[in-house]
């Protein structure tokens, strides 16, 4: 009797064992879960929050002035120079990476004509945005006034406004290229 009384003792203690450990399995695959869809939660966050950079500019009724395209061609190198692409041209730039591209296409008389994208020299981009920008600053009307600062107008302004499209890589989900084509 003393035996038939420990055996049961055993089989309790071994049950009482598996239990616990299923109980642990389960708990570290639900957590397990869990922090995996987490994770998946966050990295769609930092996505949208990195596209939202550039799509914030597409479709603004009012247009974009040359700041923004200059900021808009920041950002894009600031991405490229981050994950240490070299240039590419119009022609590589497929959206199977993190590469950003930006085209700035400026009127030429009637017809539209690509003039500059974010993949050329550093050193040449900032001349280029330098340049288009003095010239849209010279298009602002000055008040008049000795030393006052420029103004614009919101119900005239003088500067050139763009529309901005952007395009989104079926591979990655970021933004890969934005173009910026002048108003006529």
């Amino acid at each position: 009797m003393e035996n038939a009384s420990k055996a049961l003792l055993m089989a309790a203690s071994v049950l009482i064992g598996v239990l616990i450990l299923s109980l642990a399995v389960y708990l570290f695959t639900s957590f397990g879960s869990t922090s995996a869809e987490l994770h998946k939660q966050q990295d769609e966050q930092r996505l949208e929050q990195f596209n939202t950079q550039f799509s914030s500019y597409e479709g603004k009724d009012g247009g974009i002035t040359i700041y923004d395209v200059v900021t808009i061609a920041n950002l894009a190198t600031e991405n490229n120079i981050y994950y240490d692409f070299p240039k590419k041209n119009e022609a590589t730039v497929t959206g199977n990476d993190n590469y950003i591209s930006v085209r700035l296409k400026k009127k030429v008389g009637q017809a539209i004509q690509i003039e500059r994208g974010s993949d050329a020299n550093t050193n040449d981009v900032r001349k280029f945005y330098n340049n288009l920008i003095q010239e849209d600053l010279a298009k602002v009307k000055n008040p008049g006034e000795q030393g006052s600062t420029v103004s614009i107008d919101e119900d005239e302004p003088d500067l050139a406004l763009y529309d901005c499209k952007v395009e989104y890589s079926t591979v990655t989900g970021r933004v890969y290229k934005v173009i910026c084509t002048e108003r006529p």
